[in-house]
């Protein structure tokens, strides 16, 4: 059986979001997008975050901005 895990605190709920975000650009720079639907990673962290460059710069701004955060540990 499988054990599920429930994230109810918000501040851990949009970290996990902000961490689905980061994963989704890393694939679509690999040239994979998460959906069809909707805008892509790179827009949507673009537009929420105001980062500038293309794909490889906005990932390498959007993982500075989520350690100084404290949301991951690279």
């Amino acid at each position: 059986m499988t054990e599920s895990i429930m994230i109810t605190d918000e501040w851990k709920i949009n970290a996990v979001r902000l961490l689905w975000l980061r994963k989704a650009l890393q694939l679509q720079i690999k040239g994979m997008r998460m959906s069809s639907k909707g805008p892509s990673a790179l827009t949507a962290i673009k537009k929420e975050f105001g980062l500038k460059g293309n794909s490889k710069k906005v990932l390498e701004q959007f993982t500075n901005l989520l350690i100084e955060n404290g949301i991951i540990n690279d």
